[in-house]
């Protein structure tokens, strides 16, 4: 009885896993180390309605996904990455908002005697309120220390723990000691698959306005190459096109060849008084433009000044 309810536990896990990969175009595949299950059922509640949370053991997952590659022989790039303790968050909306709610959702945690340090923990100077009689203990951690007010006070910021070092039962009793809890955990994305592509969550942290901008700064190098060994490309065109008109009108300039664009220029060129007249003609023009908004500015000033001074004199008949 109890293999036909494990055998039929299983298939109900096939297939809802089956129905998850045909449904959900996209997932991330998370680690769950140091998650317990009543922050694993926040986590589900968080997520409703934007994302769902399938977690199990790794060979049923690989299993279903083993069988489900006939159908859509893509997902076979996931299967180097179920390994660990790892689930699958399958999702139809935006990445980026489902990772920042997955991010959102952590707990803090005391640092326990032989886990592995996520970041650097940093104990700072402060009074303990611990009696003298733990002195010895804060030498045996080569933390200097004063008995200040019958309580001892750590001198200096002392940097207990490094990240990727493994917590050791002193510097937990200690951590502990001082009701601090340095670590959080919650579900850590290790990757990320959308429609048959997989790729590192960083690259989720890119915006539109740096591809725009590695975009332009590439549409840069191609104009500068192409225009430094002349070979004309869509990019360069408009240089060059510009470049030789500049070389025509210095030729025009320098002989006595003549065309349409040059005439101005000539002109320019052997009466400079024309070239001063039409500088003259052309700030007036620009000069009202700029000068409007500032007597705008002014005239409502001075209508505001005006107010001001009526309202003093109605304040004062009633003094």
């Amino acid at each position: 009885m109890v293999k036909e309810d494990r055998a039929t536990w299983k298939s109900g896990y096939f297939v809802k896993m089956t129905q998850l990969m045909d449904e959900y175009p996209r997932c991330f595949i998370v680690g769950a180390d140091n998650v317990g299950s009543h922050q694993m059922q926040k986590i589900r509640i968080a997520l409703r309605g934007f994302a769902i949370v399938l977690m199990g053991k790794n060979t049923m997952m690989r299993k279903a996904i083993r069988g489900h590659m006939e159908n859509n022989p893509a997902l076979e790039k996931l299967l180097p990455y179920i390994k660990g303790n790892v689930g699958l968050v399958f999702t139809k909306g935006e990445l980026s908002d489902v990772r920042r709610i997955i991010q959102e959702n952590k707990v803090a945690a005391p640092a326990k005697a032989g886990a592995v340090a996520p970041l650097d923990v940093t104990v700072p100077a402060q009074n303990t309120s611990l009696g003298p009689e733990k002195t010895s203990f804060f030498q045996a951690l080569a933390i200097q220390t004063k008995i200040s007010k019958g309580t001892i006070e750590i001198l200096n910021d002392v940097r207990l723990i490094k990240t990727g070092d493994r917590v050791g039962a002193s510097e937990a009793t200690l951590l502990n000691m001082l009701n601090i809890s340095p670590f959080t955990y919650g579900l850590q994305i290790q990757m990320v698959y959308d429609s048959g592509t997989i790729f590192d969550p960083s690259i989720l942290d890119i915006t539109d306005d740096d591809i725009r901008a590695r975009f332009l700064e590439g549409v840069g190098n191609i104009t500068s190459l192409s225009l430094a060994i002349g070979y004309p490309t869509l990019v360069s065109v408009p240089h060059s096109i510009v470049n030789g008109f500049r070389n025509l009108l210095a030729v025009a300039a320098a002989t006595d060849i003549g065309f349409k664009e040059a005439e101005t220029l000539k002109e320019f060129l052997k009466d400079p008084t024309k070239f001063a007249a039409a500088a003259a003609a052309s700030a007036p023009a620009a000069a009202p433009a700029a000068a409007a908004p500032a007597a705008a500015k002014a005239e409502e000033k001075k209508e505001e000044e005006e107010e001001e001074e009526d309202e003093d004199m109605g304040f004062a008949l009633f003094d």
